[in-house]
């Protein structure tokens, strides 16, 4: 099993609305290299789940249901992913971005290192670190 981190922005679609709808397509994703994780992304695979721009906060955790398959919101002609998340656990205590870069052991962490890639690969030592840290 795999971690990843996914960003999105709450007012876009947070977390728990994720927990709500009990699962979704995570579709929109331009950029290459995001595009490229979702592609190495495997079910059961496991993500941290990122609120982007208003709080910039780890809230919770998610798990890959569908491997990645075509993005139905990308023009025809275009070669766009997408894979199917579910809610994971919400953390008792997000583990904010400034805790992140305080924490010597999140150093290397993508999130820090390629901040504006939107799907990143997490090391399964910086997922347990985050997950203690969130309670």
């Amino acid at each position: 099993m795999s971690w990843w981190l996914i960003k999105s922005e709450p007012n876009v679609y947070a977390f728990s609305q994720l927990v709500a709808d009990g699962k979704t397509s995570w579709t929109g994703v331009r950029n290459y290299e995001a595009r490229n994780n979702l592609r190495a992304m495997k079910k059961g695979d496991r993500a941290l789940y990122y609120h982007s721009n208003i709080g910039k906060e780890i809230v919770g955790t998610a798990e890959i249901v569908r491997e990645a398959h075509r993005d139905p919101t990308a023009p025809k002609d275009e070669d766009w992913v997408t894979v199917d998340v579910a809610p994971g656990e919400a953390f008792a205590k997000p583990v904010t971005l400034k805790a992140i870069k305080a924490n010597k052991k999140l150093a290397q962490m993508a999130l820090i290192k390629r901040s504006r890639i939107s799907v990143v690969p997490v090391t399964k030592d910086e997922a347990a670190e985050v997950l203690r840290m969130g309670g």
